[in-house]
């Protein structure tokens, strides 16, 4: 197995925090997105390169078996438990007179994969691993996730329909258990795992299910009140805009923010702040007038 530079791969060093990582893998998927480069073979290797590095490094645990072991990584657990029990071995070799130019660590790499050493020679069975992970990034639109919805993705040339709950946040991973590289002897197959790229095509922030908005309030229904339509994020409503109404007042529609992530009935608050438009040419008789009520007050 060939080292793979993961650090490299995403352009930050080792000692990135997790912040960094996932900036730099947003900005590299994006550059190398199937979607950016159509029949682009090269784009498309990139691309995995990259998923498959944010995949290990994004994972702290993940990230801190690569950093000890490199290219096997993903055999970290029996790596040190080989380890251990390869130290618990030569010490009872000593204790007992044997260690006399006994095994070295070699042997270990060879029995683990496929080397003749001393430990197969001795009839050992070689570890069984799980199939390789596979890595996916589907890009979906704000208003795609509004609702749950299904899609079919094509993975290796299988076709896979997958359930996408509403309320899928921008970063978010989900694993899609067998749907991996083939198990080796008979172990189960690896997962499919698939991060979302979720890309705001509205007028609207969103903070989980909490969304936000601004609306332009002229300055005669802000001073006298009135009535305003504003937009939700699935339709329109009416609000009614007291007399007096001070620029970067915030109301709150309850229940008409995001749906919560998987329970759909329920959903967040929507808060609007006012911005009340200041009339930029007014008529001689309106300057009239203002100077009248600016006596007035």
């Amino acid at each position: 197995m060939v080292f793979i530079d993961y650090y490299k791969i995403l352009g930050i060093d080792k000692n990135a925090t997790e912040k960094d990582i996932k900036k730099a893998y947003r900005k590299m998927a994006r550059k190398y997105h199937p979607d950016v480069n159509p029949n682009d073979d090269e784009a498309e290797k990139k691309f995995k390169e990259v998923n498959e590095a944010n995949e290990v490094l994004s994972n702290p645990e993940n990230r801190k078996k690569y950093d000890q072991h490199g290219k096997d990584w993903k055999h970290a657990d029996e790596i040190n438990k080989q380890r251990q029990q390869q130290s618990q071995q030569q010490q009872s070799y000593r204790q007992g007179g044997f260690n006399q130019g006994g095994e070295d660590f070699s042997d270990y790499f060879e029995t683990m994969f496929g080397g003749a050493g001393k430990s197969s020679r001795q009839g050992q069975r070689r570890p069984q691993f799980k199939g390789q992970d596979y890595n996916a990034t589907l890009q979906l639109n704000l208003t795609d996730v509004y609702a749950a919805q299904k899609q079919t993705l094509t993975v290796n040339n299988k076709k896979i329909r997958i359930a996408i709950p509403a309320g899928v946040e921008d970063g978010q991973n989900i694993k899609i258990k067998g749907y991996g590289g083939e198990g080796i002897q008979g172990r189960p197959k690896g997962d499919l795992l698939i991060t979302f790229n979720v890309l705001n095509n509205t007028a609207f922030k969103r903070v989980k299910s909490t969304l936000y908005s601004t609306v332009e309030v002229d300055f005669y229904t802000a001073v006298l009140g009135g009535e305003i339509t504003v937009n939700t994020f699935n339709g329109q409503v009416k609000l009614n805009v007291k007399p007096g109404t001070q620029n970067n007042t915030k109301v709150k529609l309850k229940g008409k923010g995001f749906p919560v992530y998987k329970n759909e009935a329920v959903f967040g608050d929507l808060y609007i702040t006012y911005t009340i438009k200041i009339p930029t040419k007014i008529s001689e008789e309106e300057k009239k007038l203002f100077e009248k009520l600016s006596k007035l007050r």
